[in-house]
């Protein structure tokens, strides 16, 4: 007998679906020599402080921090009250008893082909203790045709232990981040912070962004240019010569000469071109065009791909690629042939650009799969998205070329400048007709070699712009490669992307990226409103938080981490290795070297008692923003501020100035117009002044 378990009941359903004549009973299904069972997603979960320090009060303290567990334990999940969550309990009972059923002699993992879905299922073999011959079944899709295919063609589940020591690695690395950091962090300022490996960087980057608008101070420039008509047509010539706003004589002087010279069409170029569809869909790139044209959240973006996944109508969502593996041509061609059914003129195409096993790691590209659906059957959410993978999917395989008349068109003005003007006419419409193309045409006047352009150049006052907000689609492209430079066109060339991705650089993955997200978005820290991604009051106060404790989580040391779990899966370090960088990183922050008193930055914890009020004599402590006096209940304002001119004010600077009315000379002080100094401390009148 094979007992097959199945990461949920959605997928069990598919597989019993594909095998066929088995019997409902309770928490299974078995029949026709299989025995199929499920789990909900995660069964169990690491436990947590508490339960490696069994006599722990269950407060947060620093007593049991860091907490570094010689050996990671797992236990069931536990429901809101920290009982263990009764439904849970009973499945994971029934998925043990069916492990350990003599007649059953083959277990078969059924989790979601990706190293979540590896280490949800091992879990559950690992924790119903059997030593049975253990199988996998890889699913790139759910119909009942690959499900039968995959079947016959499962591998031993060792094949897989990289993939599942990439996810227990990460799991341990996450844990160890997330738990001591979130807890010191929080202890510190008396507020909760939820410090993780990837929150943090993802926060820091829209926060950085919106800091550089929100300073941004624009600047006045002088850009010279010439909008005349010849022949009753406009035409404009832009200057690529600019001039600060200082120089606007200097501008009409150039205006000048250039006036007084002939423009004139000195070249004429005109060609047929092939324009070639955009790239099948990763999944991130399909949440960037959802999120772009209809507005939709990335998580409701993908819980709608994972139901039509589910459904059998989509191949596996969680994929970071735009290509095609070369072994799956056939499969293809038999995809293209009942969507021809549908009415699409398109063929089998055998190119680069859509197969290249270099540019794949583990999945495909999203395509449709033979099995489709009616439109009637999808809500109209669901239909947005398959039918964005539908048409991109038809375009990439459109029989017609799109073909354009482009044209570039000379003009000199004198020997002063050439200025060159582009224009494409569509002249056979090929894939358009099924995909969006968002190119905007410019119609380019008649003009013929050795014609004279009229002009009159002017300076015109222009002000530097600033940065923009982050949107889905440029958010999501910096995570997938946070060191890739903005301005060049990754649809021209991906090389970069893709080594980069395969080396582990990205913040987070297609599979995390987008709970990670929303975590920030439920946690306040960031706001989506429409297309667009802002910094909110708490996102500022735990990024600022952060760098005022010394706790650096910056994109760099993110993908350092991420290249070490990339080389965990590929089989050359290990999981001890990655859970051992992961310490000596958080030991940095727990056991940071004691500085002089003038160059301290540690505020200390919160609610620390600092020293005596010199207004009522009440106790100052530690607080959220600083040190402020207990007796504030009782109308008494005195506070320390806890950082001034961007210096953090230490723990012991503060007691000092309590205790002798003055502090030491501070180093590190930056004053508005970003110039450092040093200076002391005083209180002047229950104020705290600086003493030059």
């Amino acid at each position: 007998m094979i007992l097959i378990i199945a990461e949920k009941p959605s997928l069990a359903r598919n597989i019993a679906s594909a095998i066929g004549k088995l019997t409902r009973k309770d928490g299974y299904l078995e029949g026709n020599g299989y025995i199929i069972t499920w789990a909900f997603g995660h069964l169990f979960s690491l436990c947590d402080i508490e339960d490696y320090s069994p006599n722990a009060s269950g407060k947060w303290t620093m007593e049991n921090l860091p907490c570094f567990p010689s050996e990671f334990k797992f236990q069931l999940k536990k429901d809101a009250s920290k009982s263990v969550d009764a439904g849970v309990e009973k499945q994971f009972n029934i998925i043990k008893s069916l492990c350990l059923r003599e007649d059953v002699d083959v277990i078969v993992n059924a989790g979601d082909a990706d190293r979540e879905g590896e280490i949800i299922v091992r879990l559950c073999i690992e924790n119903a203790h059997t030593n049975k011959k253990l199988m996998r079944l890889w699913l790139p899709d759910q119909t009942e045709e690959t499900v039968q295919k995959a079947l016959n063609e499962m591998k031993d589940e060792s094949e897989y232990d990289n993939l599942a020591n990439e996810g227990y690695a990460r799991t341990y690395i996450d844990w160890l981040y997330g738990v001591n950091l979130t807890r010191f962090a929080t202890l510190k300022t008396g507020v909760l912070l939820r410090v993780g490996r990837v929150i943090i960087p993802v926060v820091k980057a829209i926060y950085d962004r919106d800091m550089s608008i929100r300073n941004f101070v624009p600047d006045i420039y002088y850009a010279i240019k010439s909008c005349e008509l010849t022949n009753g047509y406009e035409i404009e010539l832009n200057s690529k010569v600019k001039f600060d706003k200082n120089k606007k004589v200097a501008a009409q002087n150039l205006c000048n000469e250039y006036n007084a010279c002939n423009a004139t069409v000195t070249e004429v170029k005109s060609k047929k071109d092939v324009i070639n569809a955009g790239k099948l869909y990763s999944l991130s790139k399909l949440q960037n065009f959802l999120g772009k044209k209809y507005k939709m959240p990335m998580e409701q973006s993908l819980n709608i791909v994972q139901k039509l996944y589910e459904n059998g109508y989509l191949t596996y969502p969680r994929t970071n690629t735009e290509y095609l593996a070369t072994a799956e041509k056939d499969k293809i061609k038999k995809i293209i042939s009942n969507i021809k059914s549908l009415g699409y003129d398109i063929e089998f195409k055998d190119k680069k650009t859509i197969f290249d096993d270099s540019k794949i790691e583990s999945h495909s590209a999203i395509t449709p799969t033979y099995k489709i659906p009616k439109k009637e059957s999808l809500t109209e959410d669901e239909y947005k998205v398959y039918s964005a993978v539908m048409r991109r999917f038809v375009a990439v395989f459109c029989k017609e070329e799109c073909l354009a008349q482009k044209t570039e068109i000379t003009v000199s003005v004198g020997d002063k400048e050439d200025f060159i003007l582009k224009g494409m006419v569509i002249i056979q419409k090929g894939w358009i007709k099924y995909d969006d193309y968002n190119q905007k045409d410019k119609i380019l006047p008649p003009l013929n070699k050795g014609d004279i352009v009229a002009i009159n150049f002017k300076p015109y006052e222009k002000e530097t712009t600033p940065p923009k907000h982050y949107t889905i689609e440029t958010l999501n492209n910096y995570l997938k490669n946070p060191f890739r430079d903005e301005k060049n066109n990754a649809e021209e060339n991906d090389d970069e992307d893709y080594k980069a991705l395969f080396e582990g650089l990205e913040l987070g993955t297609e599979a995390t990226r987008t709970g990670i997200i929303d975590n920030a978005r439920k946690s306040e820290y960031i706001e989506l409103k429409k297309d667009v991604y802002k910094i909110l009051p708490k996102g500022e106060y735990l990024i600022e938080s952060l760098t005022y404790m010394g706790i650096s989580m910056d994109k760099y040391k993110t993908s350092q981490m991420g290249k070490i779990l990339k080389q965990i899966y590929h089989g050359k370090l290990t999981v001890e290795y990655g859970v051992n960088e992961a310490k000596k990183e958080i030991q940095n922050v727990f056991f940071q070297k004691e500085l002089p008193i003038e160059t301290d930055t540690d505020s200390g914890f919160y609610m620390d008692k600092v020293g005596v009020c010199p207004i009522c004599k009440s106790d100052v402590v530690k607080s959220r923003f600083g040190y402020s006096c207990s007796g504030y209940k009782n109308g008494c304002k005195f506070n320390i501020s806890g950082v001034i001119c961007k210096r953090v004010i230490s723990k012991r600077n503060a007691q000092l100035l309590l205790e002798t009315g003055k502090t030491s000379e501070i180093q590190g002080f930056v004053s508005k117009t970003g110039k450092n100094f040093n200076a002391k401390l005083k209180l002047d009148n229950g104020k705290v002044v600086f003493d030059f």
